[in-house]
Parts: C-alpha cells; structure tokens; sequence
C-alpha cells in the first residue's frame, strides 16, 4: 500500500512535466560508456518513454569507449594534441566501424517490444543518417589532423522533417564533408551545434559526473554560464565533464533553454530531473543581450582577450593593442553584455576596389549559431557600400568555411599590390576571394 500511495503521489506530481514536454524538442548526450551492453538497456527504456510522451527526440551518442577499445586492439596509437586525437585512414575506419555497430546496436534496441520488456507495444522508428556535415581541424602546430574534424553545419531542416514524422533521431559522432570524407567530431560538440541549430528546448548531457559540486561536494542545481565557469574542478582529471560543461555554457549562450548535466550512472537520473520539481543534477540557464556594432576603443581590451587563443594556435597573427588602435575604425565587434564575442575586420584597399576581411573570430562559446555570417554580412555590405569590387582574406585553417560561403581559391598574385608585397610567404595562407555583386 506505502509503494502503492508513493508511486501515485509521484505519478500526480509528474503531470504537469508531461504536458510541458509534450511537443517539445530534446537533444540528449549518452556517452559511449553509457550504452555499453551491460547497463545501456535502463537508459534506453527511458528515452523511449520519453518518446512516447511526446517528446519531439534527437539522441546523439558518443563512442569514445568502444573506439579507444577497438583501436587499443588493433594496436594503433593516435597521437593526442590540443585535446583531440591525430587521426590517420587506419585509426578512422576502427573509430566508422565501431560508430557504425553502435548505431545499429541502438536501432535494433529501440526496435524491442517484447511482451516481458518495458517497451511492450511501442512502435519506434528510429532513424539516422548524413546530418552533420564536417570541416577537417586542418593543421595546427604544424600537425595535420587529418580525419579528425568539427562541425560544419547541421541539417536543422532534414531533422525538423524526421521529428515531424514522428522519428526519434539517431546522430552519431562522425560528421560528412562537401567533398565525401568523413570527420571524427567530438560528440558533446555535435549535440550543443544539433541543439543550437534546432533552437531546442533542452540540451541533456549525460556523462559519468552527477553535475556540478562545490569545493564542499555540495551539488549546484541551477547556474547561469558565468556561474558555471566559476566552478572549480580538475579539468584533466574529468575531461568528459569538462567536454560537457564548454558544450552547456556554449549552447545556454547560443539560446538553448536549459541545458542539464547528469550521470548516466543514476538510473534514475534522466526522468529524475525532468520529472521532480528538485532535479537530480545541474542545470544551466541562458542569457540574453547582445549587439554588432562598430569597434570602439573600449573595446580594444576585450578584442585582445578574445584573439588571444587563437593567436596562441597560430590560427591568427598577433595583433598589438597600438596596431588596433590606429585601425579601430576597420573592425566590427558583437558584444554581449559586456562582454566581446566577436570582432572583424575589413582593411581597405581602395585604389584595388577590394577589401580584406581579417580577424574574423567568434568566441568559442558562441560558435556553432550565425554570428560567423552575421559578421561576413556586415563586412560585405561595407564594401558594397565603398564600391568594392571582391573581398580576399588570408587564412591557414579556415578555407572550408569561406568556400562554403561564395569564396573561391586564389593566388597571392591576385592580392592588391601593396598587399602582396608583404604576403608572408613563410605563412603559406591561403588566399580566398569573393565577387561583389
């Protein structure tokens, strides 16, 4: 009778939850060790209930337990750098099979509906496919990460048609390029870019952390990302929950509702925090406010921080604070709160008709929405507005994404005169250049 009378209390206390999700779309992270065969079937369950409820469902699962397990065997060894892995075709046809495998193992389980199993009756499609396209990391310190890759761009629209029709959908951890390679991408990052793109109302990242807790042990149960970021913990020690706090921050400040951090470890964990009025782990909550506008000399401070890392990478050449003074009427800046997320520049070259787009940079915590584009458009419609002929940048690790934005390769004797008499050859940029119409 005591269980009887708890089940129903709790039942009555849930319903509220069941009709706010209804209709809702969840992007939820399981972990490769989490969908082991010896405990993933629990989790399974669970999100099968939630599909059933309603809940308009994208699962993106990783694969780094099984990956390191199977290259482990196959005796390869991939160099790690800037954390991510250096990955050659041997090591990525180990990480497609084991992707692969996982995928249909994850089919096939949400396919059960036994008489003794818990999906009884249920009748799921689940379905999967090419809907994340990848760049290649490129070079970095000298070293080409070959099939080692990140997000590119999200089929929001195949997805929403798939959700529509009542699927629950499948992402895995591997991304499709323009040209018909595919990428390894960290998973946590292609559940923030999938959540972001569909303007999702949850982001659910589900690790082997209980969330976040205090130098107490104390758990925090709601943040906003500044909160978050405070909290201290060891970051090499955790770097799964370190992958999934960046991921969390990012999609809470690219507009994502709320974004949970839970242990998969919990078996109660999932419906736990979405159906009590407590929750069982962290939540992050978004912010709001941001504005592009020209670069004032206020800016400069946070202009720096935020080239900084990249500057570190060699991704960008380091600009001095008496250089962007003098050329702070070139740049472009979005700024959130405060705080600067994003700069550009355009340096004129007025005798060639063309301008060169330079220091196009968004916080990492902001990449993965449109303000890369929003800046481009800004900076095109000022050399539209100048009589500009083309556009041309310089880059060493970003050609993909101009490409896919009407960029075509060039040659440094296409550069504007005064430009290419200081083309650094030693460099070796790549030069990009784009048509005005």
């Amino acid at each position: 009778m005591d269980d009887t009378f708890k089940f129903a209390e709790w039942f009555r206390g849930s319903a509220p939850y069941i009709d706010a999700h209804r209709g809702r779309t969840f992007v939820v992270l399981v972990e490769g060790e989490a969908l082991r065969e010896d405990h993933r079937e629990p989790l399974i369950q669970d999100l099968a209930l939630l599909h059933t409820l309603g809940v308009r469902l994208v699962m993106v699962f990783g694969v780094r337990a099984q990956a390191c397990a199977a290259l482990a065997e196959a005796g390869i060894d991939p160099r790690r750098l800037q954390g991510r892995e250096v990955l050659d075709d041997d090591a990525m046809t180990v990480i497609e099979a084991e992707a692969n495998r996982l995928r249909l193992a994850l089919e096939a389980r949400f396919s059960v509906g036994l008489p003794n199993s818990p999906m009884h009756g249920l009748e799921i499609t689940a379905v999967s496919g090419n809907l994340v396209m990848a760049k290649p990391l490129g070079v970095r310190e000298g070293v080409d990460f070959s099939r080692s890759g990140e997000v590119r761009r999200v089929r929001a629209d195949a997805i929403r048609r798939l959700l529509d029709q009542r699927a629950l959908v499948i992402v895995p951890p591997l991304g499709h390029s323009s040209t018909g390679e595919v990428f390894d991408l960290d998973a946590a990052d292609v559940a923030r870019c999938v959540a972001v793109e569909l303007r999702a109302d949850k982001l659910i990242l589900l690790g082997q952390a209980h969330g976040l807790s205090d130098a107490q042990g104390e758990l925090k149960r709601q943040l906003t990302p500044q909160e978050a970021e405070a909290v201290h913990f060891d970051r090499v020690a955790q770097p799964e929950l370190a992958r999934q706090l960046d991921a969390a921050c990012a999609a809470a400040r690219q507009g994502v509702a709320r974004t949970h951090l839970l242990s998969w470890r919990d078996r109660d964990a999932l419906l736990g925090e979405l159906f009590t009025r407590d929750g069982v782990g962290t939540m992050i909550t978004h912010e709001r406010y941001e504005q592009l506008r020209p670069a004032r000399l206020e800016d400069i401070g946070g202009m720096l921080e935020l080239m900084l890392p990249l500057e570190e990478k060699g991704v960008l050449i380091p600009r001095s604070r008496e250089r962007l003074e003098q050329q702070i009427d070139d740049y472009r800046v979005i700024v959130r709160d405060g705080m600067v997320i994003g700069c550009i520049a355009l340096h004129r070259f007025d005798e060639a008709r063309m301008g060169e787009l330079a220091c196009a940079v968004v916080h990492q915590d902001y990449r993965g929405g449109e303000r890369g584009d929003l800046l481009l458009r800004a900076v095109e419609d000022e050399a539209r507005r100048r009589g500009y002929q083309a556009l041309f940048a310089l880059t060493t690790h970003t050609s993909h994404w101009f490409l896919e934005r009407g960029f075509r390769l060039g040659a440094p004797k296409e550069l504007p005169d005064t430009r290419r008499v200081v083309y650094n050859v030693a460099r070796n940029s790549k030069v990009l250049i784009k048509a005005l119409d």
